[in-house]
């Protein structure tokens, strides 16, 4: 549908991401079969900072019980991989953060770098291949030294290893800390040492991934870890695949902001000669300038404190709503004619706000639930993000359906125009619809140029665009052209001395005017 909303001058809304102060609310159960990690982007020199995590025992300080954990294979891999947070200085050795009791299970907390080389792909990096697991390379994929891991022959550090993370130390060039976990008694710590400092150097910016196992599934206790933890940059907390994407909104605001004061200026030098489509125009940069002012404040405060201004965040949602909504009631209004064939629309302009309402009410919810979904997956329970996800999907589609109709409204109304400009021979008004056509289509040819360059560059192995790094680009570029059809609107219909008289007369073939509509 990017194609639909760029023939109707609009532009899409970013994804939002998780904030650098991450809340972890959970439980970590003693486990061989599958990890908890979260992923950020860091520039350096900067840090990850768990120290405010609180490690508890859920089972009421009672004796960890000696069990049998059957494990199934079904074929498939034997390993899974739970998301810790929907969210990414080598020393290469482990860290003990407190004296360790006998008969001690371990929580082990390793962070580590995915190189470019294999972040950027399609599958992205196999962990093994940096030291994090161990595979056979038939299938079969172990997290964990457990007896299965053991008797495959996929962890042999002995006795020391069994119920801990596997990680290879001829491969893992991160860092490994570890969190002893007392058999029996009510147990509760905060993570001491819990700070990974990440040291400036070539190739040390990028994707890291923190990864926390309880893996002893046999002696191990189940836990419950609570509080806050930190991912910061050089610049601060904004995450650093999303430091450029603040200052190009700075830049698109002095775009806005020039626009909307020189066609505001021209309106008010030629006041008397307004007529009311170029207040919606305005009216269209005005929203414009609000959306990238809401969105560049939210990027800056976030990057100062750490956590998303809600106040900016969904202000900049719903403003980006109304943008869009007015940009498709104003081309269509554009393409019917007014101003320049008519100097009202009648019933025509009721139909077009109302189906322009509709198009806000859907989006602003879909918008709202997919930034509710994505920022606060923290509150939410998985049956209460995924009922809010349907809801999101049913709405995608009644606004794909409004932006079709938008859509054939838009050129069948444009060539019906077009057809009685060039019955009357009205040449000069003709002229601008012609301009407005070309503008339209040289938006749709970029559109379907970049949405062909995306699909394929989703199917290569190595992308051809950076998306961790600058996966922003690819919803900026959407804005670009966005701004460049309004702008090329606002030139077509800015105000001028005759404004009044051009869209109220027609051009005679003897150069005479003649005054209608009025």
């Amino acid at each position: 549908m990017k194609v639909l909303s760029l023939l109707l001058a609009l532009a899409t809304t970013s994804t939002p991401s998780h904030a650098e102060f991450r809340q972890f609310e959970g439980v970590i159960e003693a486990a061989s079969n599958y990890v908890h990690y979260s992923e950020g982007y860091v520039v350096t020199p900067g840090y990850v900072d768990i120290s405010n995590l609180v490690f508890e025992a859920a089972d009421g300080g009672k004796r960890a019980k000696i069990f049998a954990k059957d494990w199934t294979d079904d074929g498939g891999d034997g390993a899974e991989v739970e998301v810790w947070d929907d969210d990414g200085e080598d020393d290469g050795g482990e860290r003990l953060l407190e004296d360790a009791a006998l008969g001690s299970t371990f929580v082990d907390i390793v962070l580590f770098h995915e190189p470019s080389e294999c972040a950027n792909t399609r599958f992205g990096c196999d962990w093994t291949e940096l030291g994090v697991g161990a595979s056979d390379g038939v299938g079969n994929l172990r997290w964990c030294c457990s007896d299965d891991a053991v008797a495959l022959g996929l962890c042999n550090g002995g006795p020391k290893q069994e119920g801990r993370l596997i990680v290879d130390p001829d491969k893992f060039q991160g860092q490994h800390k570890f969190l002893p976990v007392p058999p029996s008694g009510v147990w509760s710590r905060n993570v001491k040492f819990g700070r990974f400092d990440l040291k400036e150097g070539e190739g040390t910016s990028g994707k890291y991934v923190l990864v926390v196992t309880n893996c002893n599934d046999l002696m191990g206790r189940n836990l419950t870890v609570t509080g806050q933890y930190t991912w910061k940059s050089v610049h601060g907390y904004l995450p650093g695949n999303l430091f450029g994407e603040m200052y190009f909104f700075v830049g698109v605001f002095v775009c806005y902001l020039i626009l909307f004061a020189w066609y505001g200026l021209r309106m008010k030098i030629h006041r008397d000669a307004q007529i009311p489509i170029q207040k919606w125009v305005l009216a269209t940069i005005g929203v414009g300038l609000l959306e990238v002012f809401f969105k560049a404040g939210d990027l800056w405060v976030w990057n100062e404190d750490g956590e998303r201004f809600w106040f900016s965040l969904y202000t900049g949602v719903v403003v980006g709503v109304a943008k869009r909504a007015i940009s498709r009631c104003l081309v269509v209004m554009l393409s019917l004619g007014w101003g320049v064939t008519c100097d009202t629309l009648g019933d025509k302009f009721k139909r077009v706000v109302v189906l322009g309402l509709i198009y806000a009410g859907t989006s602003a919810a879909r918008d709202v639930m997919t930034v509710m979904a994505i920022t606060e997956n923290e509150i939410l329970t998985q049956n209460e993000e995924t009922e809010l996800l349907d809801v999101v999907t049913i709405l995608t589609f009644i606004t794909a359906f409004i932006d079709v109709t938008f859509y054939l409204w838009i050129f069948d109304s444009l060539n019906a125009t077009m057809q009685y400009l060039e019955s009357m021979n009205q040449s000069m008004k003709l002229k601008r619809y012609l301009r407005l056509r070309l503008i339209l289509l040289i938006s749709v040819v970029f559109a379907l140029l970049w949405s062909m360059f995306g699909i394929v560059d989703s199917f290569n192995d190595q992308r051809m665009v950076n998306e961790e790094e600058n996966g922003w680009m690819l919803s900026a570029v959407w804005e670009i052209n966005y701004l460049m059809v309004l702008i090329g609107l606002s030139c077509l219909w800015q105000p001028e001395a005759g404004s009044k008289e051009y869209a109220y007369v027609m051009e005679l073939s003897s150069n005479v005017w003649r005054r209608v509509g009025v």
